[in-house]
């Protein structure tokens, strides 16, 4: 599959909506490469998450991004 792509594929992103742990998993072997997901909104800052290429755990979007600051938010009546 790798080859198919010119064989110099190195990383691979995705970020439009959640991808299935168990499909992100098939494409990291078929690939042979980390894929990233990020999450972010259009309205506030494109990246807010990601995660990092040195992670090799599924079914996250990662920490944030260096310019972004979060925060957790007690909302009693949820």
């Amino acid at each position: 599959m790798r080859a198919l792509l010119g064989g110099n594929v190195r990383t691979m992103l995705t970020g439009s909506a959640p991808i299935d742990k168990v499909v992100i998993d098939y494409l990291k072997i078929c690939f042979s490469c980390p894929i990233l997901e990020g999450y972010g909104l259009t309205e506030s800052a494109a990246a807010t998450c990601i995660t990092d290429v040195e992670d090799t755990v599924t079914g996250h979007v990662g920490g944030p991004c260096e310019s972004v600051k979060l925060r957790l938010k007690d909302l009693p009546e949820m």
